[in-house]
């Protein structure tokens, strides 16, 4: 987990990991977006692909990933790090989320990045908070080895 937090100019400066994972990656571009209205996403553009097949494929409830992909095309836009490692959310995009004059965090999972506003991740962190070690021991039932 990394903070952040969008410049005047609605750019986000990427962490060092970050930035270097994304660099070494032969398409640079990335794909910004939300799939929820709550947090942003920060994909590679190989990685968003895989997002859009997805979409694009799923049968057993066409309209919830029509109104998905509606939210992503909606809010999204590509962009590519500058130099220092910046990248530009749209306006859509920080407007619809909040992203503004706030700090924020940066989650890696699954192959992108989540941007939360400090609404989101308080909230994530409350429930976070309801059960540890139910969740855990469930998860370890289920095969995790940690």
């Amino acid at each position: 987990m990394y903070s952040g937090r969008l410049d005047e100019k609605g750019r986000l400066k990427l962490p060092a990991d970050f930035h270097n994972h994304f660099r070494s990656l032969q398409e640079q571009k990335l794909y910004l977006t939300s799939l929820d209205r709550k947090t942003a996403a920060v994909y590679p553009l190989y990685k968003w692909r895989e997002v859009e097949s997805f979409l694009d494929n799923y049968h057993e409830d066409p309209q919830a990933a029509l109104n998905v992909a509606f939210v992503a095309a909606e809010l999204g836009s590509e962009a590519e790090p500058d130099a220092q490692g910046r990248i530009l959310f749209s306006q859509e995009l920080r407007k619809a989320l909040g992203l503004e004059d706030q700090p924020l965090k940066l989650w890696a999972r699954n192959g992108h990045l989540e941007v939360l506003s400090e609404a989101m991740f308080k909230e994530k962190q409350e429930q976070s908070k309801q059960s540890p070690e139910q969740d855990l021991a469930k998860l370890r039932a289920a095969g995790l080895k940690c």
